[in-house]
């Protein structure tokens, strides 16, 4: 009775790299002072993660930017751009609070990775001694970096579209060179382009196929057997404990995610007001052969946006109730998303990102103890 459980990706930062990302961006250290700080908090994170008991490990994103702009920029600010790429373009998202987060803008090609993850993966696994995964980001994600209208004079937008996956098949492939056991690639844009959003004009041009098939565009150069090990994570957003998308219908993005042919989704869930009807579009829609593998759910138990720490009684109850709905073979649980997905948040609901760094942990503690406690009970109704 299986129940495996997976960490989403990101963490909180500790106060400490957040004020030495903001220094990195005021000139006011080096990039090896920048350095020292993500590496103390990355070997801390993966300490603490082991500790719990977490089976497979990352650094919790401390070396990254964010979990969309790791590639193309050092800091959020745009210290250390990537060529071809300018400060200004769209916008991300709009959260709910009313902030925002903005992507560059593509200014001529070709598009480069300036940084790929298999960077952090040999890092991280000198540190740790449980098997690392690794969290890299969707083709989808960056194909916003290209102007919605019009193309850029001598480099069209499939030419883009062909570097772009060129590059992040290369940035999946480096991370398992490097020794990740897993890689999931991030999907948050998928329910947010259902939003039609008046201030975010790429959310009103119904682009969710769009982005499914040039995901698939990546996903399918590899064999059945390298994609049990690649996931999909989707959620309605999580910065600064706030949400881009949660009023969309659910059910617009889960009637075609799994057209991606991915082993394993991670999926938000524990914040939804109807989490059994979740639970029955999972069981509905997921595949049990999706071009040769079997698609696991990772069901979202525990919500990172909220301080309160959930129990591990309710871990189980949440998986034994989607169990009715979803094959126990294709069961698995996750966090909902990643508890901080971009370098600069301070968690205003938790009060600290440092005191969130402690209630992740306790909450992780007790993902993998309700996962436990599910599997005893489900094992046992069925012996």
């Amino acid at each position: 009775m299986a129940i495996p459980t997976e960490l989403v990706g990101s963490l909180p930062r500790p106060m400490k790299l957040q004020e030495a990302y903001e220094a990195y961006d005021q000139g006011q250290i080096g990039w090896s002072q920048l350095q020292a700080e993500q590496d103390a908090a990355a070997e801390d994170s993966i300490r603490r993660l082991e500790a719990t008991g977490e089976p497979i490990v990352t650094d919790g994103e401390q070396r990254e930017s964010s979990f969309a702009t790791y590639p193309i920029t050092d800091t959020l600010a745009g210290t250390g751009l990537a060529e071809n790429l300018a400060g200004d373009g769209q916008f991300f998202a709009i959260f709910d609070d009313g902030h925002h987060r903005q992507l560059p803008r593509l200014t001529g090609g070709p598009f480069r990775y300036k940084t790929f993850a298999s960077e952090f993966v040999t890092k991280n696994r000198a540190i740790a001694t449980h098997p690392v995964k690794q969290a890299v980001i969707a083709p989808s994600m960056l194909m916003l970096l290209y102007p919605l209208e019009g193309e850029i004079a001598g480099y069209s937008r499939d030419q883009f579209l062909g570097d772009l996956c060129d590059e992040v098949e290369k940035d999946i492939r480096g991370c398992f060179d490097a020794g990740a056991v897993r890689v999931s690639i991030d999907f948050t844009e998928g329910r947010l382009a259902n939003k039609n959003d008046s201030r975010n004009p790429w959310t009103n041009k119904d682009m969710l196929q769009e982005f499914i098939d040039l995901n698939n565009r990546v996903i399918d150069r590899f064999s059945a057997q390298e994609r049990v090990n690649i996931g999909i994570h989707t959620c309605p957003g999580g910065d600064c404990d706030s949400v881009h998308s949660k009023e969309v219908p659910y059910e617009k993005l889960l009637s075609k995610m799994f057209q991606l042919n991915a082993g394993y989704f991670l999926i938000q869930c524990a914040s939804e007001d109807d989490r059994e009807a979740v639970y029955a579009m999972c069981g509905e829609y997921s595949r049990e052969d999706a071009d040769g593998v079997p698609q696991v759910c990772f069901m979202g138990v525990i919500n990172p946006l909220d301080p309160e720490v959930e129990t591990a009684e309710h871990v189980a109850h949440e998986l034994v109730t989607a169990a009715k709905h979803i094959p126990v073979s294709r069961l698995g649980a996750t966090d909902d998303c990643g508890f901080s997905p971009f370098s600069r948040d301070v968690k205003p609901k938790h009060g600290s990102p440092d005191f969130a760094r402690d209630i992740a942990m306790r909450k992780i503690a007790a993902r993998l103890e309700g996962a436990a406690l599910a599997r005893q009970e489900l094992g046992a109704a069925t012996a």
